[in-house]
């Protein structure tokens, strides 16, 4: 046994001074503000200000940069306002983009009414300051009106969002006075208890979750009892749209740490409320039960100790083959990461109402996450649970490497089209990686942290699987072209393109793969040998029947 050293990630760098240092670009806009509500209240007599608030001020004060701004104006909504900006700055020779406007959604905890424009290359999402109103029974606003940025302040999900940048007085404010000591701290903290603020916003559970793991920030107690509690669980499935979940997922996925995130999903039991949010009549079609939850922190904890180069892991290093790919393509990592999350629903399927089987993983995505295809999520993730059924245990004494001869069986393995496949994002590589997280991921105790001996015997033999495919020149044969094409075939043998051509060409490959050396001219001799003895699996007869019966 040996210890993975998976614990806490380490806590974001903090500059030495707390302090907004403006861009150009930065500074021309408050500047543009400030003029703004000037010009508003000495011409039409409009009284209102301008704050930056939330993330893009706690990224400056971390030395961050941030193109998405969020301004929070007085007595006013965005909309006018944003119609007010635009018209000013077009007098002003600046040019902006279209107005957009995001209506409110109460019911799912969308309570603002929130403009969009486009200025000096920044993106702007302006919203009025609020104050809420609510029932004694319920945490949904009853009604909304203009507040204070104190008021503001104490409806926002963490403290180290709730500071504002005042445009005009070019300061930072902590209205909540634990914004910027949170900050210094790596605090975790809800400005108002977080049974109000967590029911007020359910996602706002998440939230905390992710920016601890983003910047490496601890709750405090107060947080984490109120995570563990399962009216926020009801009410995060209840109240909040799935696609806002799924956001908030892919972003942890993407993030600094989402082993961390998953460390924090597990042990405040939020995991089922966040990837288990299945409509029923699918769930009751599954082929089997999922597994336990800790599979997925095993899984994931598992994987960042084998890609993660700034940890010292105890593992033997992987082969390079296996890291080409998720060294340098982020989507791969997070689509590797959010496989290990649900990696419960590896091998289980269900049936839709036609009865046609599904791989679970593909109704996790879409249903409890909404997530869709990007980051290649609801196509490459099942892509990923059917490619580790295929290299599980990748021996080169197994069976299925001796059948054929060995550059064609480990070749054609790897052109299977749940293991590589570019319109899924799958890659031979990553598709091994986690065929090999797949196996080790149970192997490791995340109570104690530790790791079985076996795991390196195992690490071994994946390693030699890749060290074959690189000896044997096939690290480029997923993406190979066929020497001759459906057109050459067609030639070559006098006959129609028919459901018969994917066969022939499939023998094509397997023969170029066994004779690398060879040419296309060689490959063409074979081609008409092999047909003329019986050994092309072709039936010429089929193509023009069916067109016969189509056209019918």
């Amino acid at each position: 046994m040996a210890h993975l050293n998976v614990g806490a990630p380490r806590r974001v760098h903090l500059p030495v001074d707390l302090k907004v240092e403006l861009t150009e670009d930065e500074g021309r806009l408050c500047n543009l503000l400030d003029e703004c509500t000037q010009y508003l209240k000495a011409e039409k007599d409009v009284s209102t200000s301008c704050r930056i608030a939330g993330g893009w001020v706690r990224d400056k004060l971390l030395g961050s940069q941030s193109n998405d701004i969020d301004i929070a104006l007085v007595g006013m909504m965005g909309y006018p306002f944003a119609e007010h900006l635009a018209a000013f700055a077009k007098s002003c020779g600046i040019e902006t983009g279209s107005i957009s406007k995001i209506a409110q959604n109460p019911d799912q905890s969308k309570h603002l009414e929130t403009a969009t424009l486009k200025i000096l290359g920044l993106e702007l999402d302006l919203v009025n300051l609020r104050s809420e109103e609510y029932t004694t029974t319920s945490r949904i606003p009853t009604g909304m009106t203009f507040g204070t940025p104190l008021q503001d302040a104490l409806r926002r999900d963490i403290t180290i969002n709730a500071l504002f940048y005042n445009v005009h007085s070019r300061s930072v404010e902590d209205f909540t006075e634990r914004g910027l000591d949170d900050i210094r701290q790596g605090t975790i903290r809800t400005p108002l208890p977080p049974q109000q603020t967590f029911l007020d916003d359910p996602l706002r559970a998440l939230r905390c979750i992710r920016f601890a793991s983003r910047f490496g920030f601890e709750t405090v107690p107060e947080v984490g009892e109120c995570l563990k509690k399962t009216e926020i669980h009801n009410a995060l499935v209840s109240k909040v749209s799935r696609e806002r979940v799924g956001e908030e997922v892919s972003k942890m996925m993407k993030g600094h740490s989402p082993l961390h995130a998953m460390q924090l999903i597990n042990e405040f039991d939020l995991y089922d409320s966040i990837f288990s949010a299945i409509p029923l009549e699918i769930k009751n079609t599954f082929s089997r039960t999922p597994e336990k939850v800790m599979l997925s922190l095993q899984c994931t904890a598992v994987l960042q100790a084998l890609i993660d180069h700034s940890m010292s892991s105890p593992l033997l290093p992987l082969h390079q083959a296996l890291l080409a790919v998720v060294n340098n393509d982020a989507t791969c990592k997070s689509r590797l990461y959010l496989a290990c999350a649900i990696a419960p629903y590896i091998g289980i399927t269900y049936e839709d109402k036609k009865k046609k089987t599904y791989p679970a993983a593909f109704s996790v995505i879409r249903d409890s996450l909404k997530l869709g295809t990007q980051n290649h999520y609801s196509d490459g993730v099942p892509a990923l649970f059917a490619a580790s059924d295929l290299l599980k245990s990748p021996s080169l004494d197994d069976e299925r490497f001796k059948t054929k001869p060995e550059r064609v069986a480990i070749g054609m393995l790897l052109r299977q089209k749940s293991i590589h496949n570019p319109s899924t994002g799958s890659h031979w590589s990553s598709s091994i990686l986690f065929s090999l997280v797949r196996e080790l991921g149970p192997l490791y105790d995340a109570s104690s942290d530790m790791i079985s001996e076996e795991a390196d015997k195992i690490i071994r033999v994946y390693n030699e699987f890749a060290a074959r495919i690189e000896e044997l020149d096939l690290l480029g044969v997923a993406d190979a072209r066929t020497i001759l094409n459906g057109r050459d075939v067609g030639e070559i043998l006098e006959a129609k393109p028919g459901p018969w051509m994917g066969q022939v060409l499939t023998q094509v490959m397997e023969w170029q793969l066994e004779h690398p050396e060879r040419t296309k001219e060689d490959c063409a001799t074979w081609l008409k040998h092999a047909h003329s003895m019986g050994l092309l699996q072709t039936d010429f007869s089929e193509e023009p029947i069916r067109k016969k019966a189509r056209t019918a």
